[in-house]
């Protein structure tokens, strides 16, 4: 299985957004209807060099201050 791994920029949430969601049991964020902007993209063949590839991202400066994330994605095979 192939896998992605991706830099994104946190989103910040707004104080009246969380208390909302807090109230109605909603989700803060969704990535599914808004993305996170992405910095950086990779493929990986399996799932140790995935692993391998999102700690050598999490050693860059934005991801260690909290400014950033780094997500590891498995991509379903087409067909």
């Amino acid at each position: 299985m192939r896998y992605l791994i991706v830099r994104t920029e946190i989103r910040a949430v707004a104080h009246d957004e969380l208390i909302a969601a807090v109230r109605t049991g909603q989700r803060i964020r969704d990535e599914r209807t808004a993305p996170e902007p992405r910095r950086q993209t990779v493929c990986a063949e399996n799932l140790e060099a995935a692993m391998h590839l999102a700690r050598a991202l999490s050693t860059v400066g934005p991801v260690r201050s909290g400014r950033q994330r780094v997500k590891v994605v498995p991509v379903p095979p087409i067909g």
